[in-house]
């Protein structure tokens, strides 16, 4: 269990991993000590989050002693949050601006307790519905949720929580939206007497999923939104900004999608949906709302739209289980193991051949294009036990493999892709999951305490090792990749010149037996050794290429050189009184 990934998070150019032991890992971007490491560093590959479970203020996840187990993660663009398994969120790390750590103005390396959850008790509009016993009962947090610079936590009575850069009334009596910082949990009144089940935000707007009733009876669930709507991205049908929640009238009581999943882009919104009537067929749609600039909405435009309308060019018969917004792109996962991603193209790599759609930035992919695993998996179409998909700024991971093997493409600063180094990939390429073996003990200490000085120095030693064994495999993989890449063009080049399949044999005696190559030289011997069928080759091949060259000066310079080339072999298989 130290090795699956029960879920995944991904921040502004960070990410997290829980495992089904407990564990939290993190790796990418370190400032601010959104990984919880204990500096700011950046980590090429997953590392293990530095719970001091040894500390007085943590204690463990079962009650006694050892490391805390959690059980949710939660990443926004510049910190992190973690709920621990007894009854309160953990958050390692965090920009302090706006208070999302929920302990005031300073940064956190490491985690730090959310103490103001010990001294909640559930929310009440009135005194007298207050336990007597409230301020024995520590509030219990059932999840946690965190976007921009915003947290938010859903305790088990279903009852949400806001901290960090919040949407409020300006006045009590106004309508007009304002945020401010808030350094500690704030409950949203207007969901008192429903349970909310799930919640996602974005930069400065909150979408969240609220029972009819006050219990959650696996029915119908409402979408509320509220916050900065300045692109559309509530969904409320129009531009105005709301400070306190409203229903979505897309998926109101009446509404015959069922909503089952919610996420927050930058300034968009995407949800997932299912038929409610079984007599119907059963489908599942991807809607979508908000800033749609770079095609983040999958609508083949580059429009914003203020109402949730269907991603329409998706499989009428996929199943989708997980969808997530990044900055400006989005990324849905269906049950088969097939994966769509469609918005900003320019260092996510949602797409090469996404190149020339319509739209203002050249290469952004307007609708969904289809995300294969590529050549490291055999070549295959799907990603096999698909888990969940996050989408981080410039940055898309995937848990497949039943959470045994995590998948991530796009920009690779600060090594967020988790590869071991900072290339950016086109492609899906795989982390460097499990880590070493180092790693995986340091994050489950057998005695509940930290190691001394001798074992954290051979811990050091074997884990730096490890880390540079997995390193120089992954870049064999990588070299691997591109060798491919060049043997099918030498092999399409070939075989256009001379029409016949690249094979050894054909290779210049230079390239198969020296590091030097004098291309003029071969080229000499080629022709001298040509017979009429491969000359003809050769010639086509020379004109059709010549043909295509616009620049005059370009195609002055190719005839002097083929020119040279012929007049020296002539030079050497004839004597000078013979030549003409």
């Amino acid at each position: 269990m130290s090795q699956k990934v029960m879920a995944v998070t991904a921040g502004e150019a960070h990410t997290l991993a829980l495992t089904g032991d407990g564990s939290v890992f993190s790796w990418g971007r370190g400032t601010f000590g959104r990984l919880g490491t204990g500096k700011e560093g950046d980590e090429l590959r997953p590392v293990p989050v530095r719970f001091d479970w040894a500390g007085n203020s943590l204690g463990s996840g079962s009650g006694g002693s050892g490391k805390p187990r959690f059980v949710a993660i939660a990443a926004g663009a510049y910190h992190s949050l973690a709920l621990q398994a007894i009854y309160y969120t953990i958050l390692p790390s965090l920009d302090h601006t706006d208070g999302q750590l929920g302990q005031g103005e300073e940064n956190s390396l490491l985690p730090c307790l959310v103490e103001a959850f010990l001294e909640l008790g559930p929310p009440r509009p009135s005194l007298d519905e207050r336990p007597s016993n409230h301020e024995k009962t520590p509030l219990k947090v059932s999840s946690v949720k965190a976007g921009g610079m915003m947290s938010l936590a859903i305790d088990s009575l279903g009852a949400l929580w806001v901290w960090g850069n919040c949407p409020q009334q300006s006045t009590s009596d106004s309508e007009e939206i304002s945020f401010a910082s808030s350094y500690v949990p704030l409950p949203v009144w207007e969901f008192h007497g429903h349970t909310v089940v799930k919640v996602a935000c974005g930069n400065e707007h909150i979408v969240a999923l609220v029972t009819v009733g006050e219990t959650n009876t696996g029915g119908d669930l409402l979408g509320y939104s509220w916050g900065n709507n300045s692109h559309g991205q509530l969904g409320l049908g129009d531009y105005e900004s709301r400070a306190r929640p409203q229903i979505m009238s897309t998926f109101d009581q009446e509404s015959p999608w069922a909503v089952y999943e919610i996420a927050c882009g930058a300034f968009h919104t995407a949800i997932l949906t299912q038929r409610k009537f079984s007599d119907e067929e059963i489908g599942c749609k991807c809607w979508t709302f908000g800033l749609g600039d770079n095609g983040q909405l999958g609508r083949g435009t580059t429009d914003n739209c203020s109402l949730p309308e269907p991603v329409n060019a998706l499989p009428r018969d996929a199943i989708l289980i997980s969808v997530d917004c990044g900055l400006f792109h989005t990324s849905v996962v269906s049950v088969e193991g097939d994966v769509w991603s469609w918005g900003m193209e320019k260092g996510l790599g949602l797409c090469p051949e996404a190149r020339g759609l319509r739209g203002s930035n050249a290469g952004d992919a307007l609708s969904p294009l289809r995300i294969r695993p590529g050549e490291l998996a055999g070549g295959g179409d799907k990603f096999p036990g698909s888990v969940q998909v996050a989408c981080g700024a410039a940055h898309t991971v995937l848990a497949a493999g039943d959470g045994y093997k995590l998948w991530a493409w796009g920009r690779g600063r600060s090594g967020v892709l988790g590869r071991g180094h900072l290339a950016d990939s086109f492609v899906p390429c795989v982390v460097m999951w499990p880590p070493p073996a180092g790693d995986l003990r340091a994050a489950v200490p057998s005695d509940g305490h930290r190691e001394g000085t001798s074992d954290v120095q051979i811990q050091h030693t074997t884990t730096e090792t490890e880390r540079k064994l997995s390193a120089a495999a992954e870049e064999v993989k990588h070299l691997q990749t591109r060798l491919a890449v060049l043997q099918r063009y030498a092999g399409t080049l070939h075989a256009s010149v001379f029409g016949t399949v690249l094979e050894e044999r054909h290779l210049p005696r230079s390239v198969r037996d020296a590091d030097m190559l004098d291309l003029r030289k071969e080229l000499e011997e080629r022709i001298e050794l040509a017979d009429n069928h491969e000359l003809g080759r050769m010639e086509l091949f020379y004109r059709n290429m010549l043909s295509r060259v616009k620049d005059r000066r370009m195609k002055v310079r190719i005839e002097e050189m083929v020119r040279e080339s012929f007049l020296s072999l002539s030079s050497r298989s004839h004597p000078p009184s013979q030549q003409y």
